[in-house]
């Protein structure tokens, strides 16, 4: 088991899923993932907890006010130890803040932007709530990565928030795959999507460790889900990219502890 105490500025640290159906959706989840999922009460607008071992790993939660017409996904919050300084440095590069630093107290603060092409993420500052407290677990994230269609742009404006090292793991044609590094530890990753494939959204993809891909992708069908890209084996593993009845995107990975699927999408066979 890989409990986490913190997380580094600029790593992945959250997942959250807006959705327009929270018990619905939290019934999905139970039964793909066994996750325990935990209402908060209509005091926190329902926001639900889902919980591996009794810890959290990710949350589910209307859209908010003012966001009501979103569609349903995934969202990554990237840790910050100072959003106020993050959250001015997305507006000096050209992005956007959909919502401005907030305090939750006694959790931590957030706040939740755009990037140059319109990708949202979210910045975490934790207090009591450090995000997902494993890592890399089954049931639990294991790698995030951006789509991106102009990978140059996507590159520095999340380098100008975080100062990522970012190191090519492709060609930088054919298939432009960049790993963002934080003190030299890979924390997350940029995939350039190709013009042609116009259909994959621009968005962080969650990924989410499973013991066997397989039978994974047959709870989601059986749950309700849909399968965008069957299983394929990956350089650590099998790999799927499912959605689950509402639209939102994710992926299983089966794969060694400690291992992460970089550049995993085969867009040739799609």
């Amino acid at each position: 088991m890989s409990e986490r105490w913190r997380y580094p500025d600029g790593a992945p640290c959250w997942p959250e899923l807006t959705t327009h159906d929270v018990p619905r959706a939290a019934r999905f989840y139970a039964d793909v993932f066994g996750w325990t999922c935990r209402d908060l009460g209509p005091q926190v607008w329902h926001y639900t907890m889902c919980l591996v071992n009794d810890m959290p790993v990710a949350a589910i939660t209307p859209p908010a006010v003012g966001l009501q017409n979103v569609d349903p996904a995934w969202n990554t919050y990237l840790a910050t130890s100072d959003v106020e300084a993050s959250a001015v440095r997305v507006e000096a590069n050209d992005g956007k803040l959909v919502i401005l630093p907030t305090t939750l107290p006694g959790e931590g603060r957030f706040a939740q932007a755009a990037d140059p092409e319109g990708t949202l993420f979210g910045l975490w500052q934790p207090g009591t709530h450090i995000g997902s407290r494993l890592y890399g677990d089954v049931g639990a994230m294991c790698w995030n990565e951006v789509n991106a269609r102009n990978a140059r742009v996507t590159d520095d404006f999340y380098r100008s928030i975080f100062g990522y090292s970012q190191y090519q793991v492709g060609d930088g044609v054919d298939y432009d795959y960049v790993i963002w590094k934080v003190r030299e530890v890979p924390v997350c990753g940029r995939l350039r999507v190709p013009y042609e494939y116009e259909w994959v959204p621009r968005h962080w993809m969650l990924y989410l460790r499973v013991n066997d891909c397989a039978e994974a992708v047959a709870r989601v069908v059986r749950a309700g889900g849909s399968v965008h890209i069957p299983e394929y084996e990956s350089r650590s593993g099998p790999v799927a990219v499912v959605s689950d009845p509402f639209g939102a995107d994710f992926a299983l990975c089966q794969h060694p502890f400690g291992a992460h699927p970089v550049g995993t999408m085969p867009f040739s066979s799609c």
